[in-house]
Order: C-alpha cells, then sequence, then structure tokens
C-alpha cells in the first residue's frame, strides 16, 4: 500500500471531489441522524518523505468533520460511523517543483444502522482521498502552499464529501435511510454497535 501511496501522491493532479464544507446545502439523506462517531487511526501507515500526522490529529480531525457536516441531519433514525484510518500522505514543503507531490489519505468505513441492529455495508468501504487542487499548489505542490494544518483539514474534509456522495448514492439506490418503524428494543443496541464498529475498522 504504501508503495501505492506514494506513485499516487507523486502523480495526481486533480481533486476526488470537492470538499463538503459544513455550511455547504444538505443533501437527500431520508430519516438520517448521527448517532455513534467512532474513528480509529491504529493501524495507519504513512508515505516515507511525508509531513508527519499523529493517531490523534487524524482522528480529531475526521471526527470534528463527521460532527460538524452529519450533526446538521435531522432526521429520527439513528446511524452510526465507524472509520479507520488507513494510510496517509502529506505532502512536504522543500520538495523540488518538478515533483509537486499532492496529499492523499486512504480511510474505510462502515455504517450502521441502529434500528436494525446491523450494518448496511457488509464489507468496509475504502476510500482513497486526495487534496483540492488550487493554482498554487498544482504548479509547487501543496506542501509550499499549504500548512501541515491545513492539508490535514483539507484531506478530512474532503474524505466527508466522498463519504456523503456515496451515502446519497445508497440511499438513492439501495433505499438506505429510509423511515421505518422502530422499536424500544432496537433502539438500546447502540452502545453494543459502536463496539461491534470499533472491532470492524480495527479488523
Amino acid at each position: 500500500m504504501i508503495r501505492i501511496f506514494a506513485l499516487l501522491a507523486a502523480l495526481v493532479t486533480l481533486a476526488a471531489c470537492t470538499a463538503a464544507a459544513p455550511d455547504e446545502p444538505l443533501e437527500d439523506l431520508g430519516a438520517f441522524k448521527l448517532g455513534h462517531n467512532i474513528v480509529i487511526a491504529s493501524k495507519v501507515q504513512m508515505v516515507p518523505g511525508s509531513r508527519e500526522v499523529s493517531q490523534e490529529e487524524w482522528i480529531d480531525a475526521l471526527k470534528n468533520e463527521v460532527d460538524a457536516r452529519f450533526s446538521q441531519y435531522d432526521g429520527d433514525q439513528l446511524y452510526h460511523f465507524g472509520i479507520s484510518v488507513e494510510g496517509y500522505f502529506v505532502a512536504p514543503g522543500g520538495v523540488p517543483l518538478v515533483l509537486s507531490p499532492k496529499s492523499v489519505l486512504a480511510i474505510n468505513v462502515t455504517v450502521w444502522d441502529d434500528a436494525a441492529g446491523s450494518k448496511l455495508n457488509q464489507e468496509v468501504k475504502k476510500f482513497t482521498v486526495f487534496e483540492t487542487t488550487t493554482a498554487d499548489s498544482f504548479l509547487v505542490g501543496s506542501g509550499h502552499a499549504r500548512t501541515r494544518e491545513e492539508q490535514i483539514l483539507g484531506l478530512a474534509r474532503n474524505a466527508i464529501g466522498q463519504i456523503e456522495d456515496w451515502m446519497v448514492e445508497q440511499h438513492k439506490e439501495n433505499g438506505w435511510f429510509d423511515a421505518k418503524s422502530t422499536t424500544a428494543e432496537a433502539a438500546d443496541t447502540g452502545a453494543a454497535q459502536a463496539a461491534d464498529a470499533t472491532n470492524e475498522v480495527a479488523g
């Protein structure tokens, strides 16, 4: 994975998506309401040459962006996130201009349905997230154009944008987050699912 990441970081020229800023209009996610927001980074790998980012920094960045974006949805059915940070390359400064490396982040995501007591995606969804390219970062690399903190935030926001796009697609095509009846027994499963989600993304 490290070798693939290094190639992607060196070669990619366009961002995979536009970041879902917290103040952008909300999408249609049916009855979705954010429940547990679990992020782990125990298996994270850093591509050699990257700016170093601690596990805690990735966890905080992603949790904050998940909360900022998805807590705005006001449905009446709880869904939980299990997110695992797998690897990253945060472009450094001081790299020869010809390389113009781009930052990249890999995460695995599982979404849990509280009422059903089960996960919606049986296999983890893998995302490879690139930072948004600007004229400055395209020419000289984001390590010259942005601070490390700006790069982390940009990757976290783009990650949330990709997750949201995927959820909207699943809602339209597979009925995720459709309104349904709930029971008191199902509503009590949240704590158990949180533990399961942690174990699931930890692999």
